[in-house]
């Protein structure tokens, strides 16, 4: 699944409640990194937990959440975007890896995770990602999804720039 290089076995497995404390101190690393996400959330948990979601999913090793991914329902601006019914598509979000476990397919095998789900339940996965993000845009690429608009996201990014986001569609039949 992911790549283990000695730090001991990865699992990937739904999230459960008692993932929570774990997941928020793991996205606290990452928010601390690369400022992910751009303002850190009063309540962190909730935030991992939004309204609307479908289900959520981490990679561990051992007690130490190394990433995460959640699956939405998507809202009206974001199926805009996609250009598809709203109802027709679940969005990924809260998607993000420990900066321990970057380059050991922990992004990818969430990503992959949640397209699968997305498509075992007949709806075509979505998601935005700020124009900053690089290496989220190369993954995304790499495994064949397709950006089908832009538009200015209500932030500042860390280098003063209003944030702009980029929505992504996953391949027609993705799963993994």
């Amino acid at each position: 699944m992911c790549e283990d290089r000695g730090r001991g076995g990865t699992e990937i497995r739904r999230r459960g409640e008692d993932d929570l404390v774990a997941c928020v101190e793991a996205l606290a690393t990452v928010h601390e990194a690369d400022r992910y996400p751009a303002e850190w959330p009063a309540d962190p948990g909730r935030w991992l937990t939004p309204d609307g979601m479908l289900d959520a999913w981490v990679v561990t090793a051992g007690p130490d959440v190394l990433g995460h991914v959640a699956l939405t329902r998507t809202d009206h601006v974001l199926a805009v975007q996609a250009g598809l019914p709203p109802e027709e598509l679940a969005s990924v979000g809260r998607l993000f890896a420990t900066a321990s476990a970057r380059r050991r397919g922990v992004a990818r095998v969430l990503l992959g995770t949640a397209t699968a789900a997305a498509a075992a339940e007949g709806l075509r996965p979505v998601l935005e990602v700020e124009d900053g993000g690089r290496a989220a845009i190369a993954l995304y690429e790499r495994m064949g999804w397709r950006r089908v608009g832009s538009r200015p996201g209500d932030w500042t990014t860390a280098d003063g720039r209003t944030a702009l986001l980029h929505t992504y569609v996953a391949p027609a039949g993705a799963t993994r």
